[in-house]
């Protein structure tokens, strides 16, 4: 055996102290490398936990009525609404030493790595559950070194900024459990059709086992090997000391009940109002596309479910399957502008196109109300007088001729007042009152109430000829319901970000744009449409309802060649409807002129039912309340035939009584034979 020479001996120590010297080297740059890399985790912060989710809306008690779709079903929830028998049997199973590394698991690295050093290839999986939130949160799913470096980096930062809980709660709403459920709420719903916090121990360890695998151990899939793994995870539960042997051997024998549905595809609730809250996100709240479709909102609406089945109820009801008649309905809250129901077509998978709150069309006699209101303004009264009489309008600027005319050609050829007028819809006495206050009177007055659509300067405006928006209507006859006051057609109370942040909560606020004295007055007249006591040488134009309604309403009804309408409220309900051929078809057919009417009048009924029968409540100022003969607009005596109480602004009630029918008892009885006018004879006054 040779002795090493002290050269030889020297030598190697030499060579010893110089790997000693690199490896210190190599440590303090690997020591200096990692304190670089926390050190820049730390500049960076904490990572955003966003992905992608479905938003969800819900109805104004709360109901579910609907969510994006993007093919991914993704709701988050909070880790305490997660049954504790699925955190468990998932942190058992994923990553037993979860609580206690901070992101890594180096005994499992180090087995994993000898193992793909034997393969030659990357064959076995030492994720910790740190490590797949921050795959599933930035990248992409292929087993490369470049993507297990980046992940690593995303890693530390989660566990540098986030509790563990933060992280449990962000797996467990991320990993993908087959069949388009993302996270657990989706997952529970979609295999036992409940809520992620009452998942029994047996349903919980099952569905553990899916993400290993969603196609081999779904028990959609395959009962048989999700039955084995789901033992696999009990024992894991049974060695982890996180149940019994006992308890486990009881959960795997439990039968399973299973679903495999999506519960939310089959809420599909109102999508035309679905769709304009979508809008009112976007264009209201300024969110993008992006955000509204995958960003997890939680949107509570103001839809009322029972109104909303009623009004798709009468619609089925009153238009014939086969009819090609649309229909636009939009009702709504007066106090606060909230939209309660909206119909904006009869098939919302044949034709999206909302009638509602897109569709421009002509409203009408619905008008009136708004020029009557300026005519109020300008010293008019319900008693105010005009001729009504075939007319032909000259006018001196070169100007065509103009030839209104009355439903079936129906004159009094004599005086009417303004509130018979409004009752009857008399034409002439509409063109008149426009004519006398000035074209451009009622195309401001349309503004003040709302409407934004254009309206031409021109005599038969107000007639209806310029067209509007349904939804606009609703909210212009809102002011008078309100007592003047404007609100905005409102569709959502509040916004919900996905980790239950507000960011949005509708304020209720008002502004005074109406005299509340006017706008009482104006509502007392439209009571009148159902006053049968108003009937002259016309019916009133809600005669064909009036059978059907059971409160106090005021309201109008309208019609074109091509369009019918009828727009009324209560003090709780302001309801707008239009029926009418997406071509601008003519309505032809009796029944067609009708279904606004009977539409409006049944759903007001329906709507309602439950609620108090409120009248319509006066200012506590500012308006006088007489009776009247209604056919003069006179003071009404004990003699008159008829009286109604009507209410004027105050100072501008009537102080003349009516003389027509006072008899003077020294005159000698004489048999009356005064001619009874023929309308009188068809439809006799009550």
């Amino acid at each position: 055996m040779e002795i090493m020479t002290d050269q030889g001996f020297r030598k190697t120590i030499k060579y010893l102290r110089a790997f000693i010297i690199i490896s210190l080297i190599g440590m303090i740059c690997m020591l200096i490398i990692f304190g670089s890399i926390l050190a820049y985790a730390k500049i960076l912060g904490a990572p955003p936990l966003a992905v992608p989710q479905s938003t969800l809306f819900f109805a104004d008690d709360g109901t579910l009525i609907g969510e994006s779709n993007s093919g991914q079903k993704r709701y988050w929830v909070r880790l305490k609404d997660i049954s504790p028998d699925l955190v468990n049997a998932t942190v058992s199973i994923e990553d037993k030493n979860f609580y206690e590394h901070h992101g890594f698991d180096f005994k499992r690295i180090a087995g994993a790595v000898i193992a793909d050093v034997q393969a030659f290839a990357k064959v076995q999986g030492a994720s910790t559950i740190t490590q797949q939130y921050a795959r599933n949160l930035f990248l992409e799913h292929d087993k490369t070194w470049k993507r297990k470096l980046h992940e690593a980096f995303y890693t530390i930062r989660l566990e540098m900024n986030y509790s563990k809980k933060d992280i449990l709660e962000g797996y467990l709403n991320t990993i993908y459990y087959g069949n388009g459920a993302y996270g657990v709420e989706a997952a529970s719903q979609y295999y036992y059709g409940k809520k992620a916090a009452d998942l029994t121990l047996a349903e919980a360890s099952m569905l553990a086992g899916i993400p290993k695998g969603p196609g081999l151990y779904s028990p959609l899939a395959s009962m048989e090997r999700a039955k084995n793994r789901q033992h696999i995870i009990l024992q894991s539960m049974v060695k982890n000391k996180y149940i019994s042997k006992n308890t486990a051997k009881t959960a795997a024998a439990q039968p399973l009940t299973l679903v495999g549905v999506h519960t939310t595809q089959k809420v599909k609730v109102a999508p035309y109002f679905q769709d304009a809250v979508k809008n009112a996100l976007k264009n209201q709240l300024h969110l993008d596309d992006r955000t509204i479709a995958l960003g997890g909102l939680k949107v509570y609406t103001t839809l009322n479910l029972h109104q909303q089945e009623a009004a798709e109820r009468q619609v089925n009801q009153y238009v014939a399957s086969t009819s090609e008649i649309q229909v636009g309905l939009v009702a709504m809250d007066p106090k606060n502008g909230y939209v309660r129901a909206m119909i904006g077509g009869r098939d919302y998978e044949k034709s999206p196109f909302n009638r509602a709150v897109q569709a421009v069309r002509q409203p009408g006699s619905t008008i009136k109300p708004l020029l009557y209101y300026a005519a109020l303004e300008q010293g008019f009264t319900p008693s105010s007088t005009m001729r009504s009489e075939f007319t032909t309008f000259h006018f001196d600027d070169g100007q065509a001729d103009y030839t209104p005319h009355n439903f079936n050609n129906k004159y009094a050829d004599g005086e009417i007042t303004l509130a018979q007028a409004l009752a009857v819809s008399d034409n002439i006495f509409a063109v008149k009152t426009h004519l006398f206050l000035g074209e451009d009177t009622l195309i401001k007055a349309a503004k003040r109430f709302g409407l934004s659509t254009k309206m031409a300067e021109v005599p038969s405006l107000a007639l209806g000829t310029s067209g509007v928006r349904v939804i606009e209507m609703a909210n212009a006859y809102s002011l008078f319901a309100n007592g003047g006051k404007r609100v905005n057609p409102t569709f959502i109370t509040r916004v919900e970000d996905y980790n239950g942040n507000v960011i949005f909560e509708k304020e209720n606020q008002t502004e005074k744009v109406l005299d509340p004295a006017k706008a009482y007055v104006m509502t007392q007249m439209l009571t009148g449409i159902f006053d049968s006591k108003l009937n002259g040488y016309a019916k009133v134009t809600g005669s064909t309802v009036i059978k059907n309604i059971t409160r106090p309403y005021a309201g109008k009804s309208g019609s074109t060649e091509t369009d019918s309408w009828m727009i009324g409220f209560s003090p709780q309900l302001v309801t707008a409807v239009w029926a009418g051929y997406d071509i601008g078809k003519p309505l032809e057919l009796t029944a067609e002129k009708t279904y606004a009417k009977k539409i409006w009048a049944n759903f007001m009924e329906e709507a309602l039912d439950g609620k108090p029968v409120k009248a319509f409540k006066p200012p506590k100022e500012g308006v006088v309340g007489v009776y009247v003969n209604p056919e003069n607009g006179k003071l009404a005596t004990k003699d008159c035939p008829v009286r109604r109480f009507t209410y004027f602004v105050a100072g501008t009630e009537p102080t003349d009584y009516c003389t027509e029918h006072i008899k003077n008892p020294d005159s000698p009885k004489k048999k009356d034979n005064k001619k009874v006018p023929w309308y009188k004879k068809i439809m006799p006054w009550n």
